[in-house]
C-alpha cells in the first residue's frame, strides 16, 4: 500500500511551510510536494492606501528583508510622481541595501545553513543549529554574528532601526550621513571583508569535501534571471534585468516595468505561493531562478575586484556553463556578500555621499509605478495602480520566493528521490530534504498573496483518507 512522509514543519526557514513524501506501491519515493501553507493578503488590504505609505507599511511583510520592500516600494513611489532623486540619494539607498545584503546572507550562511555544512546533514539535530556551530568554531560562529551586526549597523545608521527603516520617501530619503558615521563604516569594512574571505574559505573546503553532493544535489535545468548593469555585471540596485536558458545563452534583457509583458504567474491547487514563469517559453520550459546562483548564472561578471576573483573561480567549476546544484547558492550567497561589502566602500568613498541634495519633489503625475529591486533572495517587483489623488486600486508583488517556487519543489522532489531510502528512513535524509529547500533562502512571508478571486476551502478527511466534506468561501 501507498504512503506518504510529512516533513513539518520545515525549519530554519523565514515562514512557514511543509513537505510530503509521497512512496508508491512499491515502496519507491514517487514524488516529493512542497506545500507552502501560510496566506498573506498583503496585495488586497494596501488597496486604498495613499501611494506614499506603501514603502512603510510593505516593509511590515517581512523582518528579515523590509529594506528590500522598503527600497521596491519607494522606487514605485518615485515613478507614480514622476520623479528621478537626486544621486546622492540613490547613492544612500544603495548603501543601505548593501547592509540588507550583508547582514542577509551572514545570517543564512553561518546561522541557517551552516550547522547543516559544518556539523553535518546527519549531525544530532539537538546541536545541529547556530549552537552547535558555536561550540564547534566560536571565531567562525562570531564572525557570522558580526557581519550581521555590521549589516544592521549601517541600516540603522541611515533608518534610526534595524528593521523596518524610516528612510526612503518618494523622491529622495530623510536625511544625510554624517561623517563620522561614514568614517566609522569605512573603518570596519576591510574586517568585514576579511571574515567574508574566511567564510568563502570554507565554503569552497566543504565544497571540494563534498563533490559529489555538489554534483547532485538539486541539479537540474532551469533559465535563470537576474539584474545586470550595461556591461553585463551583477547588480543588486538598479538595471536591466536579464534572463538565460539553461545552457546561459542569452534570451533576453528588459526594463523591469515591462514584466508583464514576459512574466506570469501559474496557480497550483497544493501551494499558496504562486508558480511565475517566462511567457515566450511557457509552462513549465519558462521556469528559471533567481537569487544569488541566478544572478550569477544570468551575468557575465561582478563589478568589484574581490568578488570578480571569486567568480573567476566559480565559472571554472563549471567551464564557463550554468552552475545547476542547488548547493552552489552557498558560494553564490558568500560571493554577493563580498561585493556589498566591496560596493558599500566604493558608495562611502564618493565625494557626494555627504551631500545635502537628497529630495525632489512631485505630485502624482503617472498612474501607475513599478519598482524593481535585487533582494537577497532574488528579484523583487513593487507595482501600484493609482488614481489621480494617488489612493491605491491595485498592487501586484511578485517576491523572490515566489519566482524560486517552481526550483523549491523540483529540489525537493530530487532529492528526496536521491537520498531517502523508503526502507530506511533516517532523520539525517530528511534533513537534507529540507536543506534543499533552505539553500533557497525562502522567505515565506513576504511570498503568499492574492490578486482577486480568493477561494478558500475547507476539506475533511476520514481515517481511512476518504473525504467525508467540503466547505468552500469565495471572496468577490
Amino acid at each position: 500500500m501507498s504512503r506518504k512522509i510529512m516533513i513539518e514543519p520545515v525549519t530554519r526557514i523565514e515562514g512557514h511551510a511543509k513537505v510530503g513524501v509521497y512512496l508508491d506501491d512499491n515502496n519507491r519515493v514517487e514524488k516529493a510536494v512542497l506545500h507552502i501553507n501560510e496566506f498573506r493578503g498583503f496585495e488586497k488590504f494596501c488597496e486604498g492606501r495613499l501611494f506614499f505609505e506603501m514603502p512603510l507599511i510593505t516593509e511590515r511583510i517581512c523582518g528579515i528583508c523590509p529594506v528590500s520592500h522598503h527600497l521596491a516600494s519607494v522606487k514605485a513611489c518615485d515613478q507614480i510622481i514622476g520623479v528621478d532623486p537626486p544621486r546622492p540619494a540613490k547613492l544612500l539607498r544603495e548603501l543601505m541595501h548593501m547592509g540588507q545584503i550583508i547582514q542577509s546572507h551572514a545570517m543564512h550562511f553561518f546561522e541557517l545553513a551552516g550547522p547543516d555544512l559544518l556539523l553535518g546533514f546527519d549531525s544530532d539535530p539537538a546541536t545541529r543549529n547556530v549552537v552547535g556551530l558555536y561550540q564547534l568554531d566560536p571565531k567562525l560562529a562570531a564572525q557570522g554574528i558580526r557581519l550581521r551586526q555590521f549589516g544592521q549597523q549601517i541600516i540603522a545608521t541611515l533608518g534610526e532601526r534595524k528593521v523596518h527603516p524610516n528612510f526612503a520617501v518618494p523622491g529622495g530619503v530623510r536625511g544625510s550621513l554624517h561623517v563620522k558615521d561614514r568614517d566609522m563604516m569605512l573603518t570596519e569594512l576591510p574586517q568585514m571583508r576579511e571574515f567574508l574571505a574566511g567564510g568563502i574559505a570554507v565554503c569552497k573546503s566543504w565544497m571540494n569535501k563534498h563533490a559529489d553532493d555538489m554534483k547532485r544535489f538539486g541539479s537540474f535545468p532551469t533559465a535563470y534571471m537576474g539584474m545586470v548593469d550595461p556591461e553585463g555585471a551583477v547588480q543588486l540596485y538598479d538595471g536591466q534585468l536579464r534572463l538565460v536558458d539553461a545552457n546561459r545563452k542569452h534570451v533576453i534583457d528588459f526594463p523591469g516595468r515591462d514584466y508583464l509583458s514576459h512574466i506570469s504567474e501559474r496557480v497550483e491547487s497544493w501551494s499558496y505561493l504562486k508558480f511565475p514563469y517566462y511567457k515566450a517559453l511557457g509552462w513549465p520550459k519558462g521556469t528559471y531562478r533567481v537569487g544569488p546562483l541566478g544572478r550569477l548564472n544570468a551575468a557575465s561578471r561582478m563589478a568589484t575586484p574581490l568578488a570578480q576573483a571569486e567568480y573567476e573561480i566559480f565559472q571554472k567549476m563549471c567551464g564557463g556553463k550554468t552552475i545547476e546544484g542547488t548547493l552552489f547558492y552557498h558560494y553564490a550567497r558568500l560571493i554577493e556578500a563580498m561585493y556589498a561589502a566591496e560596493r558599500a566602500t566604493q558608495i562611502l568613498e564618493d565625494p557626494e555621499i555627504l551631500s545635502n541634495d537628497l529630495y525632489t519633489s512631485g505630485r502624482v503625475t503617472n498612474r501607475e509605478g513599478v519598482g524593481v529591486i535585487e533582494a537577497p533572495r532574488g528579484t523583487l517587483i513593487h507595482h501600484y495602480w493609482a488614481d489621480e489623488d494617488g489612493k491605491l486600486e491595485k498592487v501586484n508583488l511578485i517576491v523572490a520566493t515566489g519566482h524560486n517556487n517552481y526550483a523549491m519543489t523540483r529540489a525537493v522532489d530530487e532529492v528526496a528521490k536521491t537520498y531517502i531510502d523508503p526502507k530506511n528512513v533516517t532523520e539525517g535524509a530528511l534533513n537534507r530534504v529540507e536543506a534543499a529547500i533552505r539553500a533557497y533562502d525562502p522567505c515565506l512571508s513576504c511570498s503568499t498573496h492574492a490578486v482577486g478571486r480568493m477561494p478558500m476551502v475547507v476539506v475533511v478527511y476520514g481515517h481511512d483518507g476518504q473525504e467525508l466534506s467540503r466547505m468552500a468561501r469565495v471572496q468577490e
